[in-house]
């Protein structure tokens, strides 16, 4: 029988070990070792241990991992929408750089995370997510983040470059045609979001996450509207959702199913919120019809470009997307909310009364999987091109 080691626990599903001792005039030790190995955590536990001896006998200035700094991020950060995303990035990005002392994690040493996520066919935007998680570590451990003594735990943040590849997926607004096959592909609830989605422009979080305490009666136009706090938008700030007839039927359909959260999923009878639309059922519904290439982000661009089709002006489009503009209001009159709610009526599924976006394709316009690959409006040298009928 192996002898237990003192300081160290094994903790949660992957059975990591975790730093938990006491240590006289200086307190408790409590951070995770960041392996399953307990050969290495016991190495990691007297590198700790000769570091904090280091620091009390000698003075030496005491050298952080990026591992710890990124435990203290989390930690004071838990309040934060964001912060599962940000645990994700940190996940990942462990291997490369967890046992690395802050002033070693730079674009170098950065270089074999980014060469494997490269590897496995992610675009930099994707990686570039995960390196501003990075940067926000840095720069918080070097302007913020301090030791007993009053040193900052980084001297100075390094710079770490964005990627660009120029290889960003372009924007693919469905067709009505193409947007009737995907959704009736669609699980019920899936549907009902997606059919959300597109009728008001919303993003991802913002329909897995819409409670019921922000929607607004609005009585003398005979619907409602949401107003989703700033601090749960991309942008910071509050979000107006209005309802055309289709959304409104949407959410009509919800009531009564759960106290809280607007969409749900019914699971041992029980309804329960949705954390994600980007699941295996969109995935395996884009396939089927053919449709590989359409994200769940593409509902929001398609809302847009219906509305622009539509010849609704650039700041009314601005409202009904949540996009930043500082000319426009956040405090809106019932008139100026009857207009908007008239404008996103216009895009409503009306067949033979609402413009429709009808999509041009070239020949040599196809996806790795090979379909066939929308692009942006306007033409190119290859003649692709959006046009209003």
């Amino acid at each position: 029988m192996s002898k237990r080691t003192p300081g160290l626990v094994k903790r949660g599903k992957n059975g990591i070990w975790t730093i938990d001792k006491r240590i006289r005039g200086y307190g408790r030790l409590f951070e995770s070792t960041g392996t399953g190995d307990r050969q290495e955590a016991e190495q990691y536990l007297t590198f700790r241990l000769e570091q904090i001896r280091n620091e009390m006998v000698y003075g030496i200035k005491p050298e952080y991992t990026f591992r710890q700094a990124a435990t203290k991020h989390l930690l004071e950060n838990e309040h934060k929408r964001s912060i599962d995303r940000d645990a994700q990035s940190l996940r990942i990005l462990d291997p490369y750089i967890g046992n690395l002392a802050l002033r070693q994690v730079h674009q170098d040493t950065l270089g074999p995370f980014i060469a494997s996520r490269k590897k496995e066919g992610l675009k930099s935007n994707t990686i570039n997510r995960d390196l501003a998680v990075v940067r926000r570590v840095l720069m918080l451990a070097a302007r913020l983040w301090r030791d007993d003594r009053g040193n900052p735990w980084l001297e100075t943040p390094p710079l770490i470059r964005m990627l660009d590849w120029k290889d960003a997926r372009k924007p693919y607004p469905v067709s009505w045609v193409e947007q009737e096959r995907l959704f009736a592909e669609l699980p019920k609830h899936m549907r009902e979001m997606a059919l959300f989605k597109v009728n008001t422009g919303t993003r991802e979080a913002e329909v897995c996450g819409l409670r019921w305490e922000w929607e607004v009666s609005l009585p003398e136009l005979s619907s409602s509207v949401f107003l989703i706090p700033g601090d749960l938008v991309k942008n910071g700030e509050d979000r107006l959702v209005v309802l055309n007839s289709v959304a409104k039927a949407v959410v009509n359909r919800q009531r009564g199913k759960h106290r809280e959260y607007v969409f749900t999923y019914q699971y041992k009878g029980e309804y329960k919120p949705v954390e994600r639309m980007n699941t295996k059922a969109w995935r395996r519904a884009r396939d089927v019809t053919g449709l590989s290439p359409v994200r769940v982000h593409d509902l929001k661009h398609t809302f847009g470009r219906r509305l622009r089709a539509a010849g609704i002006g650039v700041e009314t489009r601005m409202v009904l997307l949540g996009h930043t503009n500082k000319q426009i209001t956040t405090h809106y009159s019932a008139v100026e909310i009857a207009e908007l709610i008239e404008a996103a009526e216009k895009v409503s599924f009306e067949r033979g009364s609402t413009p429709t976006l009808t999509l041009l394709k070239s020949s040599n316009a196809m996806t790795e999987g090979g379909s066939r690959k929308s692009h942006a409006f306007g033409r190119n040298k290859k003649g692709y091109a959006y046009v209003t009928l």
